[in-house]
């Protein structure tokens, strides 16, 4: 498919569609050997019915389903369960699949549809025990009105699946069919609450860095690691929050607004003077040993590396259903009181950055009860995921919300030490507690396993050969407990605690005002998100909840010893004294300056001092590139007395500023360029503004330039467990440093996943390199000499080295003609079926894949399209969907969707949002009953 290929009118729909599935079906009739099972009634038997009448069991009344013409749904009823009914069954006609792949990851059954390919997978999920725990929050921690509730969304789904199986339910569900007969079972509601698990497993913090972090003490010194995990810039980039307190056990932010959004229910307990031990320790570093503040595991490093190394292999195979956890996933929103619109009611705006897919994480819709009344609650419209009732981001008729990653730090790793009967705590050995897991596989015989866990959770170690014997040959002082058969890996997790996180999806639906939006917000435990609020009285606000822990010793930043319960989260594993108290959390109500804006950066400045915030969240945050970008943006149009608009915001979220290219294009341009192919590549940075079009020549050589100073300075000298898997390099015996005699050295190969490699070129990369510009000979830019170039001991020469590679590297992508360059031809979105999509035969993967389109944006920008730069300039992650919400006239509010509302390959809402989301334009979002009948285009009616 061309890049950018632009969707016909919406007038061709039917044409086009026939002529797609004519040509389907000549292809596999002529090419793919499958003409005896594929045809073009296997293609569309899967197409939902949008227009006439159908049959649902269990309504007890007429349930509208109003699509507009991009097949955006719009829901009627006239009580809660029908409504909730009828989202299921909607949900299910469009998005099965995609349904059916998310509840066999969640319970580890992915080697049921897809067979022994997976048993690792299903292994490492059995073991961190989704399922038990959305069960256990079904069970005993959810309100019975949320029950009520994802019981009849399951009633809706299975009400859509009754006598249906194969090629009635997708194209995937009929090629599974052709080998394993594979039929789908009836949906359950801890299906829907266990979607929520793998949310957070997305969403779930540093535990990356912790990894990296311990395997860069391979190789690096302390000092270095310092240098590569700097401190957040507080004196440059701002926190969410600016100058709030917490006095008398609630948190008040600065110039009040406590009493306009106080739920009044804290107890008062964990103040800021009993949280001392949480004092920020931003920017303090781990022990070299690999263990945090260890003292009685001197010289366990080996085998902590052996263990982080297969974990971190491990992690990599796991399905990222939202995005690839690391530096680039996250989010912008930001909201505008009315002071500064022209609406003169506040503007609200979101974009998660997540992982591209197709279909789409997110499903457009809107829940309307017709009269809103005790039997019928709901009247919103916003993006909800298939497979969970509610809508997760969007507005009702009062409020509005948008989320982003917080970024908390709540998952810790522990080095646990095993005998046969038990693991070592606190000198006692404690038996583990175990169950029996069995794994049905496709086409073969069912596997075994038994998950161990201990107090500080379960055996994640348990799941690689490698891991099960870690640690065995490690040196450990005397003082540290016998090793026996080694050190094992225990994570410990929020999530893995039963919650209340789905009351919370629903109460955010119904909240009527800020009160209501804190009230909800302190069930929506895991993830921990950045809320955001506006409403139509014109009120704006923030709030931070999550479920995040108060440690003992240590900060979270390292492995800690698990032997040793001097490390626990404090309060004990049931205890809620465990983690900080909701009702000092920080938030924000109406600032003064007039907006607010949540881009990943520091929720607030931890520490002791005046004005500080006295708990720690993390010492890991996005280090505030994109969210200083949105506050510059605003600040700039408030000072110039201008009123933002509804396009402003639109602007805004497209803007592709580089920050790095503005610090970094100065030097390099000075630099002295004796080859005229190189000197006629720096020219194109003469005059540059630093953005990043993707039809600009100058970004595209500016970003390839920045890929190899990182690759350079930083990427040949970290541990090959960090390195793309793959790159190989000539290094040391006796260092593992770099060099060019091959006599005196072996062949070493980087491990990582491309999506988690290092130096990835996110915005901690950029402050790394912007403290290190400052020393121009820091050894840092020192580097051998290699492929007929010089070695490199400056700053200068290093760029003059990465500017001459990147040049040769552009030669061999684009050609040597520059003229033809563009970033986009580099940076380009190729949007992929799950599972099939990426893993299937390859004419499978040609009939449901689509793409490439070239995109602008880049790492770190207001238009994230996130790359990685150790694998290359493809995008890994995205603005997921984009929405702009006009709390003046909320019918005037814009949205989009990165591809479309269908899941069924083939049928015309499969992706027809994504050349628009691409241009950055947005749909009309009716909300009213009046815009909703002008903008639809079919109608369903579902009955009793």
């Amino acid at each position: 498919m061309p890049a950018n290929e632009t969707a016909p009118p919406v007038k061709k729909r039917g044409r086009r569609a026939r002529l797609i599935v004519l040509v389907l079906v000549l292809a596999l009739l002529a090419g793919f050997g499958y003409g005896t099972y594929w045809s073009m009634d296997n293609v569309r038997a899967s197409f939902p019915q949008a227009t006439g009448t159908l049959k649902v069991p269990g309504l007890t009344g007429t349930v509208e389903v109003k699509r507009d013409s991009h097949g955006i749904p719009q829901l009627y009823a006239d009580n809660d369960d029908d409504l909730f009914r009828a989202q299921g069954f909607v949900h299910a006609q469009d998005r099965f699949w995609e349904m059916d792949v998310r509840r066999h990851m969640t319970s580890g059954r992915l080697s049921e549809m897809f067979g022994s390919g997976q048993v690792e997978t299903d292994a490492f999920l059995r073991t961190l025990g989704w399922r038990q725990v959305a069960q256990a929050e079904y069970d005993t921690k959810l309100s019975a009105e949320t029950k009520k509730y994802l019981q009849a969304y399951a009633d809706g789904v299975n009400a859509y699946l009754k006598g249906k199986s194969g090629k009635d339910l997708s194209v995937e569900h009929a090629t599974l069919k052709l080998s394993d007969d594979y039929r789908p079972e009836q949906w359950t509601p801890v299906d829907s609450v266990a979607w929520l698990k793998a949310m957070a497993w997305d969403l779930r913090g540093n535990m990356q860095d912790e990894i990296d972090r311990a395997l860069m003490s391979n190789k690096l010194t302390q000092a270095q690691i310092d240098e590569l995990y700097p401190p957040y810039p507080f004196d440059r980039n701002k926190a969410i929050v600016d100058g709030g307190k917490i006095d008398g056990g609630k948190y008040t932010p600065q110039g009040g607004g406590a009493a306009a959004g106080s739920t009044g229910t804290g107890s008062g307990k964990g103040s800021g003077s009993a949280a001392g031990s949480q004092a920020s320790t931003t920017g303090s570093q781990p022990s070299p040993t690999g263990l945090a503040d260890d003292t009685t595991a001197q010289g366990a490093t080996v085998g902590l590396r052996n263990s982080l190394t297969s974990l971190a292999k491990t992690l990599d195979k796991v399905p990222a259903i939202l995005g690839p956890n690391g530096s680039g996933i996250g989010s912008n929103s930001w909201v505008v009181s009315g002071q500064y619109t022209t609406t003169g009611k506040p503007l609200l705006a979101n974009d998660p950055h997540l992982s591209p897919q197709l279909p789409s994480v997110w499903y457009q819709m809107g829940l309307h009860c017709r009269a809103v009344s005790n039997q019928c609650k709901y009247d919103l419209a916003g993006y909800t995921f298939s497979g969970m009732p509610g809508v997760v981001i969007g507005h009702n008729a009062d409020i509005a919300w948008g989320m982003t990653n917080l970024g908390a730090d709540v998952t810790d790793l522990y080095l646990e030490q095993v005998k046969p009967e038990g693991y070592v705590y606190d000198n006692k050995v404690v038996p583990f507690t175990t169950r029996e897991e069995v794994i049905k596989i496709a086409g073969g015989t069912s596997k075994k396993i038994t998950v161990r866990t201990t107090n500080n959770g379960p055996l994640i170690s348990d799941r690689s050969e490698e891991l099960g014997t870690v640690g065995s040959r490690a040196p450990v002082s005397s003082s540290a407990p016998d090793r026996g058969n080694g050190y094992a890996v225990a994570l410990r997790w929020t999530a893995l605690d039963p919650g209340k996180s789905m009351d919370a999806v629903f109460a955010l639906d119904r909240a009527k005002d800020f009160a209501g939006f804190r009230a909800a917000a302190r069930d929506f435990e895991v993830p921990s998100q950045n809320l955001i609020y506006a409403d139509t009285k014109g009120n704006i606000g923030y709030q931070a909840p999550g479920r995040i822990p108060m440690r003992g010793s240590g900060d979270g930043r390292m492995p800690a010893p698990g032997w040793d319960s001097k490390y626990a989260w404090k309060g004990g594993k049931d205890g809620n004294a465990g983690y900080i108290p909701q009702d000092e959390m920080p938030y924000d109500y109406n600032p003064a300056r007039g907006y607010i804006v949540t881009a990943n950066q520091a929720v607030v400045e931890s520490g002791t001092g005046a004005g500080k915030y006295p708990y720690v969240l993390t010492t890991d945050w996005g280090y505030g590139a994109r969210s200083q970008r949105i506050n510059d943006l605003i600040e700039a149009k408030i000072k110039d007395n201008g009123k933002i608009s509804t396009d402003d915001m639109r602007t805004m979220q497209m803007d592709n500023s580089s920050e790095i290219a503005a610090l970094l294009t100065p030097m390099l341009a000075k630099i002295e360029v004796s080859d005229p192919d190189v000197r006629s590549a720096q020219k194109l940075l003469e005059g540059w503004n630093y953005t990043q079009e993707p039809d600009s020549a100058a970004a595209a050589y500016f970003n390839a330039v920045w890929r190899n100073v990182l690759k350079l300075s930083f990427g040949d000298k970290m541990p090959k467990e960090l390195r793309i898997e793959g790159s190989c390099m000539n290094v040391r015996e006796e260092s593992g440093g770099p060099v060019d005699d091959l006599a005196k050295t072996v062949r070493e190969c980087g491990t990582r996943d491309s999506d988690s490699a290092q130096p990835d070129g996110g915005d901690r990369w950029f402050e790394v390199v912007r403290r290190l510009v400052k020393d121009e000979k820091s050894a840092w830019w020192q580097t051998p000499a290699a492929r007929n170039q010089p070695a490199t001991a400056t700053r200068d020469q290093l760029f003059a080295r990465a500017m001459k590679d990147a040049r040769w590297e552009l030669t061999a992508k684009l050609g040597k003609d520059q003229s033809t360059w563009s970033w986009g031809r580099l940076h380009q979105l190729t949007l992929k079926n799950q599972t099939i999509g990426t893993e299937g035969p390859g004419f499978m993967q040609w009939l449901l894949n689509r793409g490439p389109w070239n995109l602008g944006g880049g790492e770190a920008t207001v238009n994230a399209t996130g790359w990685n730069a150790s694998s290359g300039y493809g995008v890994t992650w995205v603005p997921s969907m984009r929405m702009i919400v006009n709390l003046s006239d909320l019918d005037k509010s814009r949205w989009i969707n990165l591809t479309g509302a269908s899941g069924h390959a083939y049928h015309d809402n499969y992706y027809d949002q994504t050349d628009m989301w691409a241009k950055g334009e947005l749909l009309d979002w009716p909300f009213g009953k009046e815009a909703v009948d002008k903008a639809t285009a079919e109608t369903l009616t579902l009955k009793p």
